[in-house]
């Protein structure tokens, strides 16, 4: 059993777009440990986030964080220890497009 520890995703998403920020490859788990979200507009803005098991449609069960509020210029990291599997899909969404998001974590082949 290998563990790779990675940039998972990166996105700077269309405005009000859900986005998929990652995508768990064939064979592979993963433990998605950190989310920084940053707001690089002068203005509050929100984000949503959701994990979708074995990409099913985007529901509202799948919301870890929904219209959360990020200031101006500002950033929020979330330390979730997110356990996922193969095809779970990770996705954002984002009030502006001065909004990025960036996932870090490990993969186990």
């Amino acid at each position: 059993m290998a563990i790779a520890y990675k940039i998972l995703g990166q996105s700077n998403p269309v405005a009000n777009t859900a986005t998929t920020l990652y995508t768990v490859p064939a064979n592979t788990s993963v433990v998605a440990s950190t989310l920084n979200v940053c707001n690089q507009s002068s203005s509050s803005a929100t984000f949503r986030l959701a994990v979708r098991p074995a990409g099913e449609a985007l529901a509202a069960k799948h919301y870890i964080a929904y219209d959360t509020v990020i200031p101006a210029l500002d950033i929020i990291s979330l330390t979730i220890g997110m356990a996922l599997a193969t095809t779970d899909v990770v996705t954002v969404y984002a009030s502006a497009n001065t909004m990025s998001f960036n996932l870090f974590g490990s993969e186990i082949t």
